[in-house]
């Protein structure tokens, strides 16, 4: 053979592979979202964790790409009383639950507040277990967790 016969050999089977993974590449399936699970129990941290969840979004390109869930439990609740909640939370907590953030509030905290989800901001479910639990529940279905 001919070194311009080897090289044409050589570029053919090269384009037949490259073809052959291309192929392949569009076949396989999307990877599954990343889901995330936020854990806030400190009041003044209320808007720091909500400009996380905002970031989160942004870096990701928007909530079609990531599923959060915020769990929120002990001191940070009465951040999201609604008769006490300031406008930004107001705002950034309805825009977050459009968007398909999902609230968790720790029932055993709402007990010791003595409060109901009609006291809350809407959007909120309970955790009727327990924060904690619905955290580990969500870490045990492959959600990351993040304190901050």
């Amino acid at each position: 053979m001919h070194r311009r016969g080897i090289l044409a050999a050589v570029m053919t089977a090269a384009g037949g592979l490259f073809a052959a993974s291309a192929k392949s590449a569009q076949a396989s399936p999307a990877p599954d979202k990343t889901k995330v699970v936020y854990h806030l129990t400190d009041l003044d941290k209320v808007a720091f964790v909500l400009g996380n969840i905002k970031n989160h979004y942004e870096g990701v390109g928007g909530p079609a790409n990531v599923t959060i869930s915020l769990v929120v439990h002990g001191p940070a609740l009465k951040g999201f009383h609604a008769a006490t909640a300031g406008p930004e939370t107001t705002r950034r907590v309805a825009d977050f639950s459009r968007a398909g953030l999902q609230l968790n509030v720790c029932g055993n905290t709402m007990r010791a507040q003595e409060v109901t989800l009609k006291d809350l901001l809407p959007g909120f479910v309970v955790a009727e277990d327990g924060g904690v639990v619905r955290i580990a529940e969500l870490q045990s279905q492959g959600y990351v967790y993040i304190r901050p």
